[in-house]
């Protein structure tokens, strides 16, 4: 069963149960009357809920260089002291139940969760929300978190194989608000100004485009009743009629560049990403697209890792990803090799993108990829907090939400002529690759050529 979750879907003011059953617990939304959104879904076999509340903003949404890294840098700042709480405070009254309480900041949105026993679910709603709208932001708090996020920055610049990844990012889109760090730059953080931070949030976390989550052991009319409590003693339910916002759709993703970009580390290790244009988040294609990438470097058994780890040892890690955004999306393989077989490696890569962009999947992988996708669907479910996430992702990043079974069905029904059509699409786009290591300043645009 598909439900929809677009703006007009569901009066302001009203209670819907989504689904029931199969899905392991019993889903219901309420969207308050100033387009606060409220999903639950109730698993009365566990003895805990993870609650998280959702901001529909992301380092996507910084639109000029000054400001990259402001949604990440806010995230940080929210956990410092509110009206009613100091920072140890915060942290101590979810400590003090045996709790756990954490945040995360992508290109597309903001998540603050917690995850407690049920009893304790008050207190977690209760803190979260005085974060969400009570902070206060002072230049104190924010010179010295500007510190916090610099180290941050040093050690994600530490280690190579994670600032590949932002390399590529950077490589594929260039300077823009897709192609730039989650992190920002250490020039946009050290120069940040408090009032531009605390602008971004009271812009950004409003009732209409904040969504509240749970899953777990909980009463949903319960919750409803304590969430709208804590926005309402904060004064920041919204305005009454106020329409949710919808998820994002489109955007102005830049074009994608077929180009090499080289950092010069003497490091032990080279560390690439090599890779093209992908699918955008709502692409049809996306459940084939979860399967080609499975086979081709998504486990011990992925064509990749065999290639390159098992038949020829030349490297430890090897694997592919695919990220999906509005209007956008990329592809990519990473390897960490030493630096005197990357040549070897790039071009294995190439021979095996080669191979399934003309020849596609033989049954027997097809199936075997088919297997592995679902399975770690439904073994990611057994989390209360990775059902809370799901509930998050298909609000604001798909305006619907899929049964479990539906998505178990998409997943089966991926065709081969389905999985070859979309790889000869996809490798055939112009690549783009990103490098890091001790080669001075070589050459690498033969490599996608």
């Amino acid at each position: 069963m598909t439900v929809s979750l677009k703006p007009g879907s569901q009066p302001v003011g009203t209670t819907r149960t989504l689904s029931t059953g199969t899905d392991g617990g019993t889903i219901r939304r309420t969207v308050l009357a100033g387009g606060l959104r409220i999903i639950t879904e109730s698993i009365p076999t566990v003895r805990s809920v993870s609650f998280g509340i959702w901001a529909q903003v992301g380092s996507r949404d910084e639109d000029r260089p000054v400001v990259a890294g402001a949604s990440h840098f806010l995230e940080h700042l929210l956990f410092k002291a509110t009206k009613r709480r100091t920072a140890l405070e915060i942290a101590a009254e979810i400590d003090a139940v045996g709790g756990e309480m954490n945040a995360f900041t992508s290109k597309e949105a903001t998540c603050f969760y917690a995850k407690v026993l049920d009893a304790d679910l008050p207190l977690a709603v209760d803190v979260i929300v005085d974060m969400i709208t009570s902070s206060l932001i002072t230049a104190e708090d924010v010179d010295a978190e500007r510190d916090v996020v610099l180290e941050e920055i040093s050690m994600r610049d530490d280690d190579p194989s994670d600032a590949i990844h932002d390399e590529f990012s950077t490589t594929i889109w260039g300077d823009t608000p897709l192609g730039r760090p989650v992190l920002g730059t250490v020039q946009s953080i050290t120069d940040m100004p408090r009032d531009d931070v605390a602008e971004y949030w009271s812009s950004r976390y409003q009732a209409h485009r904040l969504v509240v989550t749970a899953a777990g052991n909980l009463d949903h009319d319960l919750l409803v009743e304590l969430v709208t409590a804590a926005f309402a003693a904060a004064g920041a339910l919204g305005v009454d009629g106020t329409e949710p916002e919808g998820p994002r759709v489109g955007g102005s993703a830049p074009a994608a560049r077929p180009t090499v970009s080289l950092l010069n580390r003497k490091t032990e290790q080279a560390n690439l990403v090599l890779g093209c244009e992908g699918l955008e988040r709502d692409d049809d294609r996306r459940f084939a697209l979860s399967v080609l990438n499975t086979v081709l470097g998504g486990g011990m058994s992925s064509r990749l890792f065999q290639e390159i780890r098992e038949k020829r040892g030349m490297a430890y890690s090897v694997y592919s990803y695919a990220s999906r955004y509005a209007g956008a999306g990329l592809f990519g393989v990473y390897v960490g090799c030493q630096p005197a077989k990357i040549d070897e490696v790039l071009k294995v890569t190439r021979e095996q993108l080669d191979i399934v962009a003309a020849s596609g999947l033989p049954d027997d992988e097809l199936d075997r990829g088919k297997g592995q996708v679902r399975g770690s669907y439904v073994l990611g479910l057994e989390d209360t907090g990775s059902r809370m996430s799901r509930l998050g992702k298909a609000e604001i990043g798909y305006g619907e939400l899929l049964g479990v079974d539906d998505v178990l069905g998409r997943i089966a029904a991926v065709t081969s002529d389905e999985v070859k059509a979309l790889a000869a699409d996809l490798f055939s786009r112009p690549r783009a690759l990103s490098v890091i290591g001790p080669f001075k300043d070589r050459d690498f645009s033969s490599a996608i050529q």
